[in-house]
């Protein structure tokens, strides 16, 4: 399968029915606006910022208490104002879409078959949660923290958080303890859920030591809720803390009755975090109005999701995809939430759970298809997915016999819509679109309202040249602050140091002559691991602890058939040797941090690369490992030690596939 081959086309029924479609007819029939193809959509969407965001406020519907003095306010970048003067709540456009007998979500486990939950008792335990956490009191602009996996209690205690105006935060129960404070600790929160452990892969994970050291970690914490997943009758982690079935067991509240908090369009929602190549990882904050209208604008058009319809996403909480996956709920939409081990009991289990969930959408990454090709696994042949409708694929970049295998081994008849996005805006910039084809390895098109360009080192957009994607019209969702940088210096060395005025991401991007796009890995050193991004400052600050290990490096590669190669290359003390040393790196990372933080493999090495100020030339190296030539990866002139990448020089010319590992 080669780039650019034509895999499917939308027939006359799919574009008829599409959200798009609608859109535009609703646009030409309110605004007299008339758009012969998606791309003059696009164009009008990023040309034309207020009339198009001030239209989709309108078409979705938006439910504010005070109406907005205009679209924007302030137009430059970082800083656009966007709607000033409205005021609403994340959460209350969330649940207007209870109704009797409507089902919310679907949920199931590793331990737990697939089960339903109705929009009255999600409601209902929301409203309850929240008129708890004022009465523990919690205010508007408090901290409320989790460390929960993908089950319902999750979303409902992020809710009615964000109903009554505090900032959510989560974290997986997968990270260890030392990840979690990284990311909590910078927050000071006032509440903290919980849970002492969970099930992966057939095995329980008791994590009542690391959340032992978790509260201790976290002083300004005045609630614990606590809700045991393992053993039931378990003690609570500290005296005061209350269950979650206590916590909940109260009346009803009267919708009619309760309060939803009023807020301004900007007023933080939740806080996610940034991998922590630099340091701390980030801790970007996005606010209510900017992530409801984005996330349903993602959801309605590039998703295509109408009311009613399931789409089942393999996340954790930790993932900005659980706070998408979640948003899909104010579409009326019906996400699937699945806590476990996309590959137990079975190594197709999220294929059953499709089925048996009557999903139109499953979300997986091109390293899951690589897995399930390697495996033999042909979905078509074992289970009935006549439900499935269209495939989201998302977390690295799809190559053409990843697309191709969906149409070979699911159906035909499948809209395959490749995406890119981030944390950093919470949404994708470039994504599917239901009426356009679909071609192996592209992405169908940059999303509306997102004027996605790829620059050359000049500034200049180009088009069938590799550049960094850039984004040079602002976004409601872009985030209203980082948290601690109240100058907001950290914010704009992040994204518009490079080209001010201008946010750059830090990918590297190409857009073909039909729009088409294409997102080709990672220009600066974050790591890209199975979909999850992952600082490199969290590797060396775990390695830091270890005296074997004098100085380390890591990178992640992009391998051509969609895999991985994730080498950490250290500098050992005297006298030490390497296998003793790796099995201890592993078992640290994989303690402190996740399964993902561990390296495929550990390489000693005579010296680490460093400029004359003392930073690690992480993008050199990987440069250099992918095959550009040393001149050009890196500026000798500017390097402590040039001889220091004597060994990557080498090691790049005998290794160039890395075989050790695939995938």
């Amino acid at each position: 399968m080669r780039e650019g081959e034509l895999l499917w086309t939308p027939d006359a029924k799919r574009v008829e029915h599409a959200n798009v479609t609608a859109f535009s007819r609703w646009l030409e029939r309110e605004h007299g606006l008339s758009f012969g193809s998606y791309t003059e959509l696009w164009r009008w969407s990023v040309g034309d910022l207020e009339s198009f965001w001030g239209a989709l406020w309108r078409y979705l519907g938006v439910e504010a208490s005070v109406p907005f003095s205009r679209v924007l306010g302030r137009r430059g970048m970082p800083g656009a104002e966007w709607f000033p003067g409205a005021r609403l709540n994340y959460a209350q456009n969330v649940l207007r879409r209870e109704r009797a007998g409507g089902i919310a979500l679907l949920h199931a486990s590793e331990s737990r078959p697939l089960e339903a939950l109705g929009w009255p008792e999600l409601a209902a335990q929301v409203r309850i949660l929240a008129t708890r956490l004022r009465a523990l009191g919690v205010q508007p602009g408090d901290r409320v923290v989790a460390w929960m996996p993908n089950i319902p209690q999750t979303v409902v205690a992020m809710l009615a958080t964000t109903a009554i105006g505090a900032i959510w935060a989560c974290c997986s129960p997968d990270f260890g303890e030392r990840g979690v404070l990284d990311r909590f600790a910078q927050l000071s929160p006032k509440v903290l859920f919980c849970i002492d452990g969970y099930r992966y892969g057939g095995k329980p994970y008791d994590r009542r030591a690391e959340l032992e050291r978790i509260l201790a970690g976290l002083p300004t914490l005045r609630e614990v809720i606590y809700l045991p997943c393992l053993d039931p009758g378990a003690p609570p982690p500290r005296p005061d803390a209350l269950r979650w079935s206590e916590v909940l067991d109260h009346p009803a509240i009267d919708p009619e009755a309760f309060r939803f908090e009023q807020v301004p369009f900007d007023h933080p929602l939740w806080t996610l975090f940034s991998s922590g190549t630099t340091g701390l990882p980030k801790a970007i904050v996005h606010g209510h109005g900017g992530i409801l209208l984005e996330t349903q604008k993602n959801a309605i058009f590039h998703f295509d999701l109408h009311p009613g319809e399931r789409l089942l996403f393999f996340t954790t909480t930790g993932w900005m995809l659980w706070n998408f996956l979640v948003s899909t709920l104010a579409t009326g939409a019906i996400p699937v939430l699945y806590d476990g081990s996309p590959a137990y009991p079975f190594p197709d289990v999220l294929w059953k759970l499709a089925r048996d969930a009557d999903a139109n959408m499953l979300g997986a990454s091109p390293t899951y298809v690589e897995q399930m090709a390697r495996s033999g696994i042909v979905p078509r042949e074992r289970y009935d997915l006549s439900h499935l409708r269209s495939i989201s694929l998302a977390g690295s970049p799809a190559t053409p016999g990843s697309m191709a295998w969906f149409y070979a081994s699911v159906k035909e008849d499948l809209w395959v819509a490749n995406g890119s996005g981030g944390t950093d805006c919470c949404t994708g910039f470039v994504g599917g679109v239901p009426t356009l084809p679909v071609y192996a390895g592209e992405i169908q098109a940059p999303s509306l309202g997102v004027a996605a360009r790829a620059f050359n080192e000049r500034g200049e957009s180009v088009i069938d040249e590799v550049g960094e994607l850039v984004i040079t019209e602002p976004m409601p969702s872009m985030p209203v602050s980082f948290w601690n940088d109240p100058e907001g210096r950290r914010y704009r060395e992040s994204y518009f140091e490079q080209f001010p005025g201008v946010w750059r991401h830090g990918d590297f991007f190409r857009v073909n002559a039909r729009g088409g796009c294409f997102v080709l890995g990672r220009s600066d050193a974050t790591l890209n691991r199975y979909g999850v991004r992952i600082g490199t400052a969290e590797i060396y600050r775990a390695i830091s602890t270890l005296p074997e290990v004098e100085d380390s490096l890591i990178v992640n590669l992009d391998l051509p058939d969609g895999g991985f190669f994730m080498p950490l290359f250290v500098k050992l003390a005297p006298g030490v040797s390497l296998q003793p040393v790796a099995d201890k790196i592993r078992a640290t990372l994989r303690r402190e941090y996740t399964a993902r933080h561990v390296p495929d493999a550990v390489i000693p090495v005579p010296a680490i690369p460093m400029t004359l100020t003392g930073k690690k030339m992480e993008v050199p190296v990987r440069r250099i490992l992918l095959g550009t030539p040393p001149e050009k990866a890196a500026n000798l002139s500017a390097m402590a030690d040039p001889r220091a990448l004597d060994f990557f020089i080498e090691y790049a010319a005998t290794q160039q596939d890395f075989p050790l590992r695939k995938g």
